[in-house]
């Protein structure tokens, strides 16, 4: 009998984790970003803003490669393209092929082609040499990687020494008031806005339980640590909605 883990409030086994995964974002793909300002009220532009500006891209052209885990459709590496120097490059690394599509087609049209590249990979066997990138991010991946621990191993691992790990996710709500209206919104309105848009509610329904089983900020920092990441910390927004997870490799 194989491991199992909470998936959405079911339990499954953590090797059909991933097929379940991939169903959904097969499924969302052409509709990610409408997904994401629905399930956010649009604050995810604002959230990823500032998981750039925590980055700070260099401005010169020394060469500064950064690597987008689960960054599909290149939201934060045009965000981070679009601040820094010449000397930039992004990678972005997703296991869905329906993603990575639409992320080169909006790579074209933002003339931005030539200084990014889009890789079909797995989060737990990154297909990139040890020590390899200036800094990694991942942004509303992490959860959906079956195993979290060796997720977070491979993003040291091609870290340079040195290097910065941002991570943007989920969270727990700070705010008891905020935390009750927010979980009625997610539970109620987010599936049904799901089935009217594109006519999904379960993978809207996955996606919402998804984030309350994500570890807390406590948690998710020991498990940073345990992966060897050094400095690290979190910083909550929007109450607590999300938080941006920050360590080095030293």
């Amino acid at each position: 009998m194989g491991q199992s883990t909470h998936f959405g409030f079911r339990e499954v086994k953590l090797d059909e984790k991933q097929r379940l995964v991939d169903d959904v974002f097969h499924s969302v793909a052409r509709r990610y970003d409408l997904m994401n300002d629905l399930m956010s009220g649009g604050l995810h532009r604002a959230w990823k803003d500032a998981l750039v500006s925590k980055l700070r891209p260099p401005k010169g052209e020394r060469p500064w490669r950064l690597l987008d885990v689960a960054g599909g459709t290149g939201d934060i590496s045009f965000r981070a393209l679009d601040v820094a120097g010449p000397g930039a490059h992004a990678t972005v690394s997703d296991i869905n092929a329906d993603m990575l599509a639409v992320g080169r087609e909006r790579a074209d049209k933002l003339y931005f082609s030539g200084q990014i590249e889009f890789v079909e990979a797995n989060a737990e066997a990154l297909p990139f040499p040890d020590r390899h990138f200036d800094a990694v991010t991942i942004a509303f991946g992490i959860r959906n990687v079956p195993r979290i621990d060796r997720g977070l191993a491979e993003m040291h691992r091609v870290l340079k020494l040195g290097g910065r790990f941002l991570c943007l996710e989920f969270s727990q709500v700070d705010v008891p008031a905020l935390e009750e209206i927010y979980s009625a919104y997610s539970f109620r309105v987010i599936p049904e806005i799901g089935r009217t848009v594109t006519g999904d509610a379960e993978s809207y329904r996955y996606l919402v339980e998804s984030i309350r089983r994500f570890p807390d900020r406590e948690t998710f920092a020991a498990m940073m640590r345990d992966a060897a990441f050094a400095r690290v910390e979190a910083t909550p927004l929007s109450g607590g909605i999300v938080a941006i997870h920050s360590g080095w490799r030293l």
